[in-house]
């Protein structure tokens, strides 16, 4: 019993920090993603494949992947560290990376950037309090330099080389899948870590780089549509409309528009939650959607974020839309078919299917734990009785989540729809839970981001809710607002 224990806390704590790490990450990506989408549409436009070729605008490309993106990546990841005095040494040093390199360096950005910002923090906090009155603009702004320039030849002449070589040694991995008709197995990895929010780790970290330098040499990567695709996860929302029973059936049709059209895959998980047996259907359709836009020669010009099919419509090149509407739907259909034989040989025992919104608060716990160590008193807390705001003092709502993108964008939809149902003209609005805006009246987050987001903005009030589509606590405040 000791060593199950202790096998499960380990195995638990591994999968925390590779979330961790995959919050990292996704944190210096997410931000950027417009600058990404930017660059994908000027590359299917304007390239000699494109839809409109245009020498002279075609221009922007290269830098912009080389340059532009890069130093992006690396001041966000500085920024996260050390506020804006990170964000700027995390450029400097990016650029050493960038020199020091043939290749459009994300990897490394996302390497020394986090790093510089946190050795210039180092430095700050070293300093703190022993600098003589009128020298503190001095003193910041030569350490900076100092520090910046130093760790920008190191980047230069140490860092850029390494990952260069290591992003190498990774393309030729994917080369070698792609040449022995091996890359579709990748799925049987990717799906089931989209589950457990491993998928920043695997995107971000290791297929978006690769994806970003393929697609620079031959205009388009099917990389881009290995994580991303939408079929396997429809195939299971539609199965449930079919033959699901009970609050899962019912919901399946608006969670379809949400993860088909909105892009926002975590609307699914709660599905497979349910019936992890479900698992398999979107490995099926994982795998079977990979061979079809592999064997059909199907790519995107840059990654598709929101993983919606809008976007995906946005980076097919021109000539692509038939292969990629292929792995779309070849993808669905066999999760559909897979899911629903799974599901009709479910026992109609209730005790046998978990809830749909246990489901969803289990996925909101296992997305939480790759936050920093929560309390227990933290946990319980539902709603801080500190700092209530009356009706006349409340003009800006904010939810917030981690990357202020997904999650809190559906609960600030859901709020915002029934204050104007009850006739309240209150600003509604997303973010992440680090950039509260400071003029928010009413915070609502998710009860494991309330400490979180009691630190990053502690004069406004505070709600904790558990499920960002369904709360009492949205009645409960429009009632207050009237």
């Amino acid at each position: 019993m000791a060593t199950t224990a202790t096998t499960q806390t380990s195995s638990g704590g591994t999968r925390v920090r590779v979330q961790q790490f995959g919050r990292m990450l996704s944190g210096m990506v997410m931000p950027n993603i417009g600058a990404f989408i930017a660059w994908g549409l000027i590359t299917a436009l304007f390239i000699p494949t494109g839809w409109f070729p245009n020498e002279s605008l075609a221009a922007l490309v290269d830098p912009m992947i080389k340059f532009l993106l890069p130093l992006l990546i690396g001041y966000t990841g500085g920024q996260m560290v050390h506020g804006k005095r990170g964000g700027v040494i995390g450029a400097v040093v990016t650029m050493g990376v960038i020199v020091g390199s043939s290749i459009p360096m994300f990897l490394g950005a996302m390497i020394v950037g986090p790093l510089a910002g946190w050795v210039l923090k180092q430095f700050d906090r070293a300093v703190d309090g022993k600098i003589k009155a009128g020298f503190e603009m001095l003193v910041n702004n030569f350490s900076l330099g100092i520090i910046g320039g130093g760790l920008s030849i190191a980047a230069l002449k140490g860092i850029g080389p390494l990952v260069e070589g290591l992003t190498n040694i990774l393309s030729s991995g994917v080369e070698f899948l792609v040449n022995h008709n091996l890359l579709p197995l990748v799925n049987i990895i990717i799906e089931p870590a989209k589950v457990l929010f491993l998928n920043n780790a695997i995107n971000h970290g290791v297929l978006g780089p690769i994806a970003l330098e393929e697609s620079q040499r031959l205009g388009q990567s099917v990389l881009f549509m290995l994580e991303s695709n939408p079929g396997p996860g429809l195939g299971i929302l539609l199965a449930y409309w079919l033959v699901g029973r009970g609050s899962a059936k019912a919901s399946a049709p608006g969670a379809v528009i949400i993860h088909f059209l909105g892009g926002i895959h975590e609307i699914y998980f709660p599905y497979i939650l349910m019936n992890p047996r479900l698992i398999l259907a979107v490995i099926g359709g994982g795998v079977s959607g990979t061979f079809t836009l592999q064997l059909l020669g199907a790519g995107l010009v840059a990654s598709p974020s929101p993983g919606s099919i809008f976007a995906y419509f946005a980076m097919t090149p021109k000539g692509g839309y038939v292969p990629m509407l292929a792995g779309v739907i070849v993808a669905t259909a066999v999760s559909f078919v897979l899911a629903t034989l799974l599901l009709k040989t479910v026992k109609k025992n209730n005790e046998e299917e978990m809830d749909l919104e246990e489901a969803a608060a289990k996925v909101k716990d296992m997305k939480s734990a790759g936050t920093a160590a929560q309390t227990a008193a933290a946990a319980a807390t539902v709603t801080t009785a500190a700092n209530v705001r009356g009706k006349a003092d409340v003009n800006k709502i904010v939810f917030a989540c981690d990357a202020g993108m997904g999650s809190s964008a559906m609960g600030a939809s859901v709020l915002r729809k029934k204050l104007q149902a009850a006739g309240v003209n209150i600003t509604v609005v997303n973010s992440a839970v680090s950039e509260i805006p400071a003029d928010a009246d009413i915070v609502v987050t998710q009860k494991t981001l309330t400490d979180r987001a009691i630190a990053s903005n502690p004069t406004a009030e505070h709600i904790s809710i558990d499920n960002f589509l369904k709360s009492p606590k949205y009645d409960e405040l429009v009632e207050r607002l009237k």
